[in-house]
């Protein structure tokens, strides 16, 4: 693919949240991560989850569930310790786990009822594995050398493995992109502001997030539900963006997408889908936002098995993929409206 005649990637951040629907029900959830001891040891992950319900009348609403898990991960993304609240059974075994898709594979096998309620718990801990494989990039905010830093600790040849496991990941990193081109990537690939997530004309419209000290990394979510009041059909305006704390107290955004869905409130069939990337970090991402077409007519609260079976590799973008798979709880919140 000719990456010279491609559109350069977008960057601009959708934020800050839109204010909150009459008569809807809104989930936000975050992963903030920090090094408390520095880059070479064990990150901290805090993750939050909230439901809001905003009465026909609009305004203030009512939290009607919350729940976060802090947790501790080593260098290679080994749980070392969690805990959560509420505390969900069998939490324990996820010591010893890495961050990764087998990590998601064991929540989906140890906490089956986390998953079938719809509990906010299960999203922030099913997003402990795309945090850990991305997480690291907050150092790079804080030193500019810290490609050259990590690269250093490489010798040539475990360099050229590393590079030649990220081909085929995914539709950005298809071989012969840029994000894989000899020499590495483009170094130009974090620079749009994240903006701030929370609204200045709705403070209620997220959960109160961490402040920490130092570099930082955030994986924030947002998903609103509502009814069409013509036709009853479920309305779904979702929201996904990865950042890191700048050194001047800004935060700096490589991924967020949008998503606009409807679905049937009684099969649950989607109907339609349309994605909106504002900031990728390669020319070549934004080409993956067609294929999700391939999930309309499907179930939405199957859309976790079918992301996997439709968009696996190249023929998704492992970013987009996140954003979609999240939608598999808008079933929960759309019980909410009655």
């Amino acid at each position: 693919m000719a990456t010279a005649t491609l559109p350069p990637p977008p960057r601009a951040t959708a934020n800050p949240s839109p204010v909150r629907a009459a008569d809807s029900v809104r989930r936000t959830a975050s992963i903030d991560v920090s090094w408390p001891e520095g880059p070479d040891k064990d990150r901290l992950m805090i993750g939050t989850a909230r439901d809001y319900l905003t009465p026909a009348s609009g305004g203030q609403g009512q939290v009607l569930g919350e729940a976060r898990f802090d947790a501790r991960l080593d260098m290679d993304k080994t749980i070392n310790a969690i805990t959560a609240s509420p505390e969900p059974e069998n939490l324990a075994k996820l010591l010893g786990a890495r961050g990764g898709g087998h990590l998601r594979l064991l929540l989906r096998d140890i906490m089956p009822g986390l998953l079938d309620r719809g509990d906010p718990l299960y999203l922030v801990l099913d997003d402990i594995s795309g945090t850990a494989m991305v997480s690291a990039f907050a150092w790079s905010q804080w030193h500019e050398d810290w490609g050259q830093m990590i690269r250093s600790r490489m010798s040539d040849e475990e360099f050229e493995q590393v590079m030649s496991q990220r081909v085929n990941v995914c539709w950005g990193l298809a071989e012969g992109n840029s994000g894989v081109a000899p020499g590495g990537p483009p170094r130009n690939v974090a620079e749009a502001d994240a903006g701030e997530l929370r609204n200045p004309a709705d403070p209620e419209g997220w959960h109160q997030l961490p402040e920490d000290e130092g570099a930082g990394f955030r994986r924030a979510r947002r998903i609103d539900v509502s009814r069409d009041p013509a036709s009853g059909l479920l309305k779904v305006h979702s929201s996904f963006q990865d950042s890191a704390k700048r050194k001047d107290g800004g935060r700096v955004a490589i991924h967020e997408y949008d998503l606009e869905v409807t679905a049937d409130p009684e099969t649950l069939e989607i109907l339609s889908l349309e994605p909106k990337p504002h900031i990728l970090p390669f020319s070549e991402c934004p080409g993956a936002v067609h294929n999700a077409q391939k999930l309309v007519g499907s179930r939405i609260d199957e859309i976790r098995d079918e992301v996997l079976a439709q968009l696996r590799g190249t023929r998704g973008c492992t970013h987009l993929n996140d954003a979609l798979r999240a939608l598999a709880e808008v079933p929960k919140l759309a019980s909410y409206l009655g």
